[in-house]
């Protein structure tokens, strides 16, 4: 399928190396820029800084230098460690894949996958990102110059068939044509309580550009499956906070200024250690699946294969642990566990609960949605073994 004649994707993909200049440009000018910055490097000389920034004359120079050494500071300061495994699973030949994660932190999923790929000498993909972050210009400058193409959220029934599949046929050219990698959530939006899910809408959408079969479809795309596995998530107070919200008003919608703050409270917080499994390539067992399935039968199937993998391959910490006795009310995982551990948990998510401010606060409620989304992942990892 030559996406070239039939798609325009000006709107959605990264900048071209003949752009990086002026991005560049129009960033080290931005006050707002220089202002987010610094709350990650309070010491910056901008002067020295922008001339740093001035002398990249590529997408590959600003992501290898600039943008892996922000990531790696914000690991430095936030992360106890920050690992990966799998890397024997990866193409030896360095084939581009569709790395498609579970979704737990706004900015860092893709940018720590990213970080440690290029370590691996894989190289570092492109990375969907949705335009309800796109909250200031410079922010879209930043993560395009960063080789993010944009998923458009916002639109109207009519327009999403459009966007879908101009979103598609990108994908596609960017496997097939660019030869690069690229990682696309499981999900649109993180899964608030942990219970990871790949959407059904995610895989229509990598199905539009294909002139095959479903099955074949999603194979060309190579979907190679991660499991992120955080020990603490810097966001879950506020997610919890969010469930409440919702459940006393249903018509409640997060608003921009919510999204930035979780942005930033995912960057600057304690995340514990971070774990990243590249699970075994799926293509195997798409080719076991039935052709002649009903359309969302296949999809579905495809979905749990996914998950599976996911699932199978997540990190536990004591945390996990001690978060499902404690909402179970057993003690089946006490031998995964000290009493240190109960005691520095219990204390963390006192601390957490702490630091949600309500009119009409239901502790036992926001207590318990904490502790799911550290329960889900071993939930989930349990029913994949059985």
């Amino acid at each position: 399928m030559d996406t070239e004649v039939s798609y325009n994707f000006d709107d959605i993909r990264p900048l071209n190396n003949d752009e990086v200049k002026d991005a560049i440009e129009a960033l080290v000018t931005n006050e707002d820029f220089e202002r987010a910055f610094r709350y990650i490097k309070p010491d910056v000389n901008w002067k020295e800084f922008s001339e740093t920034m001035r002398s990249f004359k590529t997408k590959e120079d600003f992501k290898s230098k600039l943008a892996y050494e922000a990531v790696m500071m914000v690991a430095n300061k936030t992360t106890f460690s920050l690992t990966i495994s799998g890397r024997s699973r990866l193409p030896k030949d360095k084939k581009p894949c569709t790395f498609i994660s579970n979704h737990r932190d706004i900015v860092l999923d893709a940018s720590f996958l990213n970080v440690m790929l290029y370590d691996v000498g894989y190289g570092m993909t492109q990375v969907a990102i949705g335009d309800n972050l796109m909250i200031r210009p410079w922010i879209e400058t930043l993560v395009r110059l960063n080789n993010s193409f944009i998923v458009k959220r916002g639109v109207s029934v009519r327009q999403m068939l459009d966007v879908s599949r101009t979103l598609s046929a990108y994908v596609r050219h960017t496997i097939n044509e660019t030869k690069e990698s690229i990682w696309i959530a499981q999900r649109e939006g993180r899964a608030k309580d942990s219970n990871d899910r790949t959407q059904g809408s995610v895989l229509k959408m990598l199905n539009m550009s294909g002139d095959k079969d479903i099955v074949s479809n999603i194979m060309d795309l190579n979907i190679f499956p991660v499991a992120i596995s955080y020990e603490y998530d810097p966001c879950d107070f506020l997610k919890a906070k969010e469930f409440q919200m919702k459940r006393d008003d249903p018509d409640y919608v997060k608003s921009q200024r919510d999204d930035l703050l979780s942005m930033e409270t995912g960057i600057l917080n304690n995340k514990g250690r971070v774990h990243f499994t590249l699970t075994e390539p799926i293509n195997d067992q798409l080719a076991a699946l039935d052709r002649n399935m009903e359309k969302n039968e296949l999809i579905a199937a495809i979905a749990s294969i996914i998950d599976k993998e996911i699932y199978k391959h997540y990190r536990f910490y004591p945390c996990n642990y001690v978060a499902y006795d404690m909402l179970t009310g057993t003690k089946r995982f006490s031998g995964n566990y000290g009493l240190r551990d109960k005691k520095h948990f219990e204390e963390y998510l006192q601390g957490q609960l702490d630091k949600i401010v309500l009119p009409n606060k239901d502790e036992a409620f926001l207590r318990t949605k904490i502790l799911e989304m550290y329960t889900n992942p071993l939930k989930n990892h349990l029913a994949s073994q059985e």
